[in-house]
């Protein structure tokens, strides 16, 4: 660190450097919270590039929440004693985040940041040539800071009863074979992302256990490309009659995570995330 430079101010500079190395949202709050907290997960967070844009460019919430949810998960299950305390701490930060977010940015979706649809060419075409893509970069600076803060401050506040908890996306996981600390990862996206009742978390679990595989086979190149990633998108688009959201697939409003707990104990989605797993 320079001397006389504060490190938010450090952190600010250096999130639209990484922003434009890694090259996606996603990955970059992964790495740059890795980094806060002392972790080095690169296939990881090579995984969380089909998370850019809102799940698979489709324009639900902002990558950088993706990805710094994951990088709390990875702090939760580091500094938990049990799996169940992990799991309530990653889904409690995950909501720290997405309201400081939401309070920052007015809103948590990618598309109405953006004004872009990234999946139609001229879309993204004016996206570039306008310049708003500079926009994605000057909220990475700013944001930054405070995500390693609200990050910190939800990693604090472990519960001392260890009720069993549970997360749509840490059970999607736990049927692909995910180690518990995978499972820990994913955790935050209950729910739609810190229970918010948006893009499915389920689904986004799904999308990122598929993308590790990829990355663990292949050295270089972005799991977003992988073909499998597209049919996991098509398949639960047909398995949900083109539903993303939670709050519209589970037809429920989860106010905590024992709400989410006892949802998913009652069989709640649990369709839904058995055909997620064996796709």
């Amino acid at each position: 660190m320079n001397p006389g430079k504060q490190e938010s101010e450090v952190l600010a500079n250096d999130a639209k450097k990484v922003f434009r190395k890694l090259g996606t949202c996603s990955r970059t709050f992964f790495y740059l919270l890795n980094r806060e907290f002392g972790n080095a997960l690169e296939i990881e967070e090579r995984a969380a590039d089909p998370l850019a844009g809102g799940i698979m460019q489709q324009g639900y919430q902002c990558g950088m929440l993706w990805g710094a949810s994951l990088a709390v998960g990875a702090e939760a299950y580091k500094t938990c004693s049990h799996l169940s305390q992990a799991i309530s701490v990653s889904v409690e930060a995950t909501r720290l985040l997405l309201d400081d977010f939401e309070k920052h940015e007015g809103t948590t979706q990618c598309r109405e940041i953006t004004n872009c649809d990234f999946k139609n060419k001229l879309s993204f075409a004016r996206y570039v040539l306008s310049g708003r893509f500079l926009h994605c970069f000057q909220l990475a600076e700013d944001w930054a800071p405070k995500a390693v803060e609200k990050a910190r401050k939800g990693l604090k506040g472990k519960p001392h009863n260890f009720e069993e908890t549970m997360s749509c996306a840490t059970e999607v996981a736990r049927r692909m074979g995910a180690t518990e600390k995978e499972m820990v990862m994913v955790a935050g996206f209950a729910g739609g992302l810190g229970l918010s009742g948006s893009g499915c978390g389920a689904l986004s679990a799904a999308i990122w256990m598929n993308a590790l595989s990829w990355c663990r086979e292949h050295k270089k190149g972005s799991a977003a490309k992988d073909p499998e990633a597209k049919e996991i998108v098509g398949d639960f688009s047909f398995l949900t009659d083109n539903k993303f959201l939670c709050k519209d697939i589970s037809q429920t409003v989860f106010n905590s995570l024992s709400d989410h707990t006892n949802y998913l104990k009652n069989g709640g989605c649990g369709e839904l995330i058995e055909e997620l797993s064996e796709v």
